[in-house]
C-alpha cells in the first residue's frame, strides 16, 4: 500500500507541477502585458512598479514563475481587471456555489439511478428493462442546454413551479459568505430564515434536475451492465443452488459486487458534473465556476480565466487522486495489478 501510495502522490504532484506551468504560460498567450494578467494591475496605476518587481517581471521566466508559485501558494491571485476584486476570495465563493450544485446533483443521481440500474438488470431483456434502458439512452443523448430549456418552459413559465434565474430572491437579505446559499441562509440574520430556505430550495430545484440527469443515466446503464454481469458469475448461480431467493441473491451477493464495479467510474461522471455545471450556472445565472469563467471570457477578463481554469482542473485532478487512494485501499487486487504486491 505504501508504495502504491506514494506512485499516486508521484503523479498527483507532477500533474500539479504541468498545471501550473500551463496557468504561468497563459500570462503570456493572453493579449496585454503579462504583469497585468498576473496581478490584474494596469500599467498605468501607481502600484505598478511595485507589482513588477514582486512578480519578478524584470528577471527571467524561471523566476517569474517561482514568484508566481509563492503567490498562487499564498492566495494571492490577483485582481479581478472588470471590478478590481481580489481573484481568490471570489474564486473560493463560486467554487462553493459550484460544489453545492453538483453534490446535490450526484446524490439525486446515485438515488435514483443505481435502484433503476438493478430494476432493469433483475428484468433482464424483458420489455420492463428494455423500456428502462431506451429512457436511459434518451436521457444521456439529450444535450444539456437543449434540455434545460424544455425544462424550463414547462415548469417555470407553463406551470409557474419554480423561478429560473440565480440563488434566492434577493429581498430575503441574505448575504453572501460563504457561496453556498443553503449554508449561507443558516448563518443569516433574516428574520424570515424558513421563507428564505424554502425559496432558495425552490431555485435550486430545476438545476439540480437537469444537472443530474445525464449522470444519473450513466450510472442507470453502468449499474445494469454491472449487476447482470454479476448474475452469471459462479457464486451468484451456488447461492441460487442453495435455495436463496432472488432478492437475496441481488441484495446480498449481486448488488455489493457491482456497486465495486461501479465505483471505479465515479471520475467520468465526476467530469461529466463539472464539465456540465458550466452550461447550467450560464442557463440559471448561477454564481458558480462555470459562469464565473463564462462571463470573464466575455469580459477578457483575464487574471479571472486563469483562475477557473486553474480551479477546475485541479478539482478534478484532486478528485482523481482520492479515487484511486481509495481504489488501492478497498481493492489489494488494483495495487497487485500495478506493482504485483499486496
Amino acid at each position: 500500500m505504501t508504495r502504491y501510495l506514494i506512485g499516486r502522490l508521484s503523479v498527483f504532484i507532477i500533474a500539479v507541477f504541468l498545471l501550473t506551468v500551463f496557468s504561468f504560460s497563459l500570462n503570456y498567450l493572453f493579449p496585454g502585458d503579462p504583469i497585468t494578467n498576473m496581478s490584474g494591475i494596469r500599467p498605468f496605476q501607481s502600484s505598478y512598479p511595485l507589482m513588477v518587481e514582486l512578480r519578478g517581471g524584470d528577471q527571467n521566466l524561471a523566476i517569474q514563475y517561482m514568484r508566481y508559485l509563492q503567490h498562487l501558494f499564498a492566495g494571492d491571485w490577483g485582481l479581478s481587471l472588470s471590478n478590481g476584486t481580489p481573484v481568490f476570495a471570489d474564486g473560493i465563493q463560486h467554487f462553493m456555489a459550484s460544489i453545492e450544485l453538483i453534490l446535490l446533483a450526484l446524490l439525486v443521481a446515485v438515488v435514483f439511478g443505481l435502484p433503476l440500474g438493478v430494476f432493469a438488470a433483475s428484468r433482464f431483456r424483458q420489455r420492463s428493462d428494455q423500456t428502462v434502458i431506451s429512457l436511459a439512452m434518451v436521457g444521456y443523448s439529450i444535450p444539456v442546454f437543449w434540455l434545460a430549456q424544455l425544462i424550463i418552459l414547462l415548469f417555470a413559465i407553463k406551470l409557474g413551479w419554480f423561478p429560473i434565474t440565480g440563488q434566492i430572491n434577493p429581498l430575503y437579505g441574505v448575504e453572501p459568505q460563504t457561496g453556498s446559499i443553503l449554508i449561507d441562509v443558516f448563518l443569516s440574520d433574516s428574520e424570515y430564515k424558513a421563507a428564505a430556505l424554502q425559496d432558495a430550495l425552490n431555485h435550486i430545484v430545476l438545476p439540480v434536475i437537469i444537472l443530474a440527469i445525464m449522470p444519473m443515466m450513466l450510472l442507470l446503464r453502468l449499474m445494469r451492465n454491472a449487476t447482470q454481469e454479476m448474475l452469471q458469475k459462479p457464486f451468484v448461480k451456488a447461492a441460487r443452488a442453495r435455495g436463496l431467493s432472488e432478492f437475496r441473491v441481488l441484495v446480498k451477493h449481486a448488488i455489493p459486487n457491482a456497486v465495486q464495479s461501479v465505483l471505479q467510474q465515479t471520475t467520468l461522471i465526476f467530469s461529466l458534473l463539472l464539465t456540465n455545471s458550466i452550461v447550467v450556472e450560464s442557463i440559471f445565472n448561477w454564481p458558480g465556476m462555470g459562469n464565473w469563467l463564462i462571463r470573464s471570457i466575455f469580459e477578457r477578463d483575464y487574471p479571472i480565466i486563469q483562475a477557473a481554469v486553474l480551479m477546475f482542473a485541479f478539482v478534478i485532478l484532486f478528485f482523481n487522486l482520492l479515487v484511486e487512494l481509495y481504489h488501492g485501499w478497498r481493492f489489494p487486487i488494483v495495487r497487485h495489478e500495478q506493482y504485483a504486491t499486496r
